[in-house]
Order: structure tokens, then C-alpha cells, then sequence
């Protein structure tokens, strides 16, 4: 017997950075939330970092402790996607590899009701390829959050030529009702956002490898000259080396402008386990626990 999805309950599929965090935001916003990873090692890692997150939110004051057992007593972490069948959305937030999304996709389609929308968070892939697993292409979109989902307000709704006007208008609805500000666009190689600054960061790079300036003087001429909020090559450190080359390479692939394609000492670093934040040192150092 099919389980009739619920308005306030969504499905979010790998609980990496970007995974864990839109699910801390559809908690926040009231949302029931099952949190999928395949094996209980990854379930956990992204849980505790769920709950590390909102335990920072409260000390900082942007919520409550009541808010924080609130929203945790509304997520239910699962290993099975069978988990999936009373959500009324499901989005997933895997690694940035299309074979590996579009397997996923096709698995929600056993797992999920008629009704269901299905989201891909991808930075730069093709939405297109993505929905062309799903036996329902007409209901799936791009759903393209930033990092961090927690912080950052913009969402890239990105419609394929094969979505349906319902798929769309549910997504608008989902990212408004989520707190999120929407804005629509077509499933162009790295659609609005990565479309400009992907190579903007790449040039960055180059300037370094040029010698142009030290990156501390960089990012301090790009956040005190232009009123950044943050240097390029520190938001490359906070983007993660490795995903900054992942989008590069896709937009190299589609486009063949040099600007797209990652510097080699893109590559060097990543060979080096310097990714960035997450591993503790990219162009920069950092604190890690």
C-alpha cells in the first residue's frame, strides 16, 4: 500500500558539506527530514555534523536550544531510500559525478510516490543528463544551494527543457518555504553563478602563479577594491580545491575557453591533500578538529 507523501516532509541524499547542510536548513524551516547515506559510517559522520551545526547556532544566538531538540527530534537518518515514501521532495547532494547522480535518481523513482519532485544539487553538471535517469523527467529540477546552505540566502532553480510548469512552481514554493531566495534559470554549463565566477577564481590563481601579489594581498585587494566578503582564493579554500576543479573541468569541457580550465596548481594541491578548509590547508591554513 503506497504511503501518501506529506507537505512538510523531504528526503536529502548524501550528507557531505553541502548534503548536511540543506538538510540542517529544511529542519530549521520546520521541515521532517530523512537523511540518507548508504552506509552507517557516512550516516553518522553527516549527523554529528548536523548536530555540531545547530549546537553552533545556539551558541552563537541564532537559535534556541528548544529550536535545536526541536529540529533534531524531526530527523530521522536512514541507510534505506524505502525511507523516502511519505516525502513529498527529495534532493540529493552526492558527489559531483554524473554517473553517480544519475544512478541515484533512477533509485528514487522505486523509492518515492507518483508525486514526488526530485532535486539535484549540482554545481555545474548537466540538470538534463541528471533527469534523463528518472522514468519522470518532468519532475525533476535543479535545486542549486551555496555553501554554506546554512548561511547563504540564493538558490539557482534551474529548469531543463523537459520539466513540467508544476515541477517548477513546487520548487519555487519549496526554496521560499525553506527561507531561501529563488531565482530561475535555464540549464546552461554552470548556470548563473559559477557561469561568472568559476573562471573569475581561476584568474585569481593565475595571478598568484604570474606573481602579480602573495594571496594574502589578493584576497585583500579583491574584499577592500571591489567589497568582496571574502577573498577569491579564500572562497576557493572554502569551496574545496577539488570541487573548484570539478566545476572547472566541466565548464572547460562545455565551453573550450582557456579562462574554464583549472590551473595546474589546482591539480598540484589536490595531489597534495591540501583541499582547502576541510583538510586544513589550501592556500591557507586553518583550524581543524
Amino acid at each position: 500500500m503506497a504511503v501518501s507523501p506529506s507537505e512538510k516532509t523531504v528526503g536529502v541524499a548524501g550528507l557531505g558539506t553541502m548534503g548536511a547542510g540543506i538538510a540542517e536548513v529544511c529542519l530549521r524551516a520546520g521541515f521532517n527530514v530523512r537523511a540518507y547515506e548508504p552506509s552507517e559510517s557516512l550516516l553518522h559522520g553527516g549527523q554529528a555534523s548536523i548536530e555540531a551545526s545547530l549546537g553552533k547556532a545556539v551558541k552563537r544566538g541564532k537559535a534556541t536550544a528548544q529550536e535545536r531538540d526541536d529540529a533534531l527530534a524531526r530527523l530521522l537518518p536512514t541507510t534505506s531510500l524505502a525511507d523516502f515514501a511519505d516525502c513529498h521532495a527529495v534532493l540529493e547532494a552526492v558527489t559531483e559525478d554524473l554517473d553517480v547522480k544519475a544512478r541515484l535518481i533512477a533509485q528514487f523513482d522505486e523509492a518515492i510516490d507518483a508525486d514526488c519532485l526530485i532535486a539535484t544539487n549540482t554545481s555545474a553538471l548537466s540538470v538534463t543528463a541528471i533527469a534523463g535517469a528518472s522514468a519522470h523527467p518532468e519532475r525533476v529540477v535543479g535545486l542549486h544551494f551555496f555553501n554554506p546552505a546554512q548561511v547563504l540566502p540564493l538558490v539557482e532553480i534551474v529548469r531543463t527543457d523537459l520539466a513540467s510548469d508544476v515541477a517548477i512552481e513546487r520548487a519555487q514554493r519549496l526554496v521560499e518555504e525553506m527561507g531561501k531566495t529563488p531565482v530561475h534559470c535555464g540549464d546552461t554549463p554552470g548556470f548563473i553563478v559559477n557561469r561568472i565566477l568559476i573562471p573569475l577564481l581561476n584568474d585569481a590563481v593565475r595571478a598568484l602563479d604570474e606573481g602579480t601579489a602573495d594571496p594574502a594581498s589578493i584576497d585583500a585587494a579583491m574584499t577592500l577594491g571591489t567589497n568582496w566578503p571574502i577573498g577569491p582564493l579564500a572562497l576557493i579554500d572554502l569551496i574545496g580545491i577539488d570541487v573548484q576543479v570539478h566545476a572547472s573541468d566541466a565548464l572547460w569541457n562545455a565551453y573550450r575557453e582557456t579562462r574554464f580550465a583549472p590551473p595546474p596548481r589546482l591539480r598540484r594541491m589536490i595531489d597534495a591533500g591540501h583541499l582547502g578548509r576541510k583538510s586544513g590547508r589550501g592556500f591557507f591554513e586553518y583550524e581543524t578538529r
